[in-house]
């Protein structure tokens, strides 16, 4: 797919102006985006970019501020975006069959355009049809990734698929049948503590008999089971000495009590949550549209009805003290479902190169190391 950036004419967007594409993405009809009034200012004001995947549309979305105080959305083809990680110098990213690392090539005082990261495929690990979910590094360097396919936490292997690093105490085989839908880690001292799957079922697809409840959180140290009376819970999170987790068939985001298993609502955000990151006491929740078949008969319907609200597919920034919703950003036409969400400290405005992009060719960054100055 070709590398889609949102460079030239301007469209006014609820009080901020987004960029109009160049190019349409392939089979995509243009992305209508609004954003509060304050987004911009809010990314400005905390210092950073934000980073989503979406295997609905099989783009990384990059977010960031231009100098004139304009909100960009820069997007990359990349097939079907799945888990994502992210620091300021690189990213992950899972796709259908691929984990890609992209590195950052500008120095702190280069810029691309406007940019001042941009970020470049490096290395792609092929590990096959794994349906990654959450992906993150451990303090070794280690990546380690919800091997949802699989039912279990796996790292990458230079010969082959994976290497399985834990497995769920009630899946008795490995295989690629989906069984409890594992999907998110939680990581606490730099190693994984925390893992959601949508069910403890262990024949294949069982998860989705087990949407409404049955969601369990399992403590991956001693593989005792947290709590089994969630719905889908997505994206469990270790912040400020508490887990969090979104209850995705609920649309609530908030913590679990490790000691009984309870779930303590923050607030409720009018769809499907599922990616969530932290940044200067807020949280970023991604939101997709509720799915006919998967998605649909939750909770969540009936407490959108409730709520005489329709569902929402973009990212709510949350105050974590009042539990408000302080900004947020709305995806309509195009962009129905979000997997995951980053947050990008220390950075104004991403952008980045896609694998396939035909000027990648060309595109040569040089090592200034000893030869290139000798």
């Amino acid at each position: 797919m070709n590398d889609t950036k949102t460079e030239g004419t301007a469209q006014e967007v609820d009080g901020q102006k987004a960029q109009e594409p160049r190019v349409q993405p392939a089979a995509l009809e243009p992305a209508n985006i609004s954003c509060s009034r304050g987004m911009a200012q809010w990314l400005l004001n905390n210092q950073t970019g934000l980073a989503m995947s979406s295997y609905q549309t099989g783009r990384l979305y990059l977010v960031g501020v231009r100098q004139d105080g304009r909100i960009n959305f820069h997007e990359v083809g990349m097939g079907r975006a799945m888990g994502l990680w992210a620091d300021p110098q690189r990213l992950l990213l899972a796709t259908e069959f691929q984990v890609w690392r992209f590195e950052n090539v500008l120095a702190p005082d280069q810029r691309m355009g406007e940019a001042d990261k941009h970020y470049v495929p490096r290395l792609a690990n092929t590990t096959g049809d794994l349906d990654i979910h959450d992906i993150t590094v451990m303090e070794d360097g280690v990546i380690v990734f919800a091997n949802t396919m699989f039912s279990c936490l796996s790292t990458l292997h230079n010969i082959h698929s994976f290497t399985p690093y834990w497995v769920p105490p009630f899946i008795s085989k490995l295989a690629a049948e989906d069984r409890c839908h594992l999907n998110g880690i939680a990581m606490k001292d730099g190693r994984p503590a925390y893992v959601t799957a949508t069910s403890r079922a262990d024949v294949v697809n069982g998860w989705r008999a087990r949407r409404e409840e049955g969601g369990c959180v399992v403590d991956v140290g001693t593989d005792k089971i947290v709590t089994e009376k969630l719905s889908m819970p997505h994206s469990p999170r270790w912040h400020d000495g508490k887990l969090w987790v979104l209850n995705s068939g609920t649309g609530h985001l908030g913590t679990v009590d490790l000691s009984s298993g309870s779930f303590e609502p923050l607030v409720f955000m009018p769809g499907f949550v599922r990616g969530l990151a932290f940044h200067n006491n807020h949280a970023i929740v991604g939101l997709s549209l509720p799915r006919d078949g998967t998605f649909a008969g939750l909770q969540l319907d009936e407490e959108l009805k409730k709520r005489d609200a329709d569902p929402w597919c973009g990212v709510q920034v949350i105050n974590l003290s009042s539990g408000d919703v302080v900004e947020w950003i709305r995806f309509e036409t195009a962009i129905s479902e979000l997997l995951d969400v980053c947050v990008l400290p220390g950075v104004r405005l991403p952008s980045a190169t896609a694998p396939s992009d035909p000027n990648i060719a060309k595109f040569y960054t040089i090592d200034a190391g000893p030869a290139a100055t000798g």
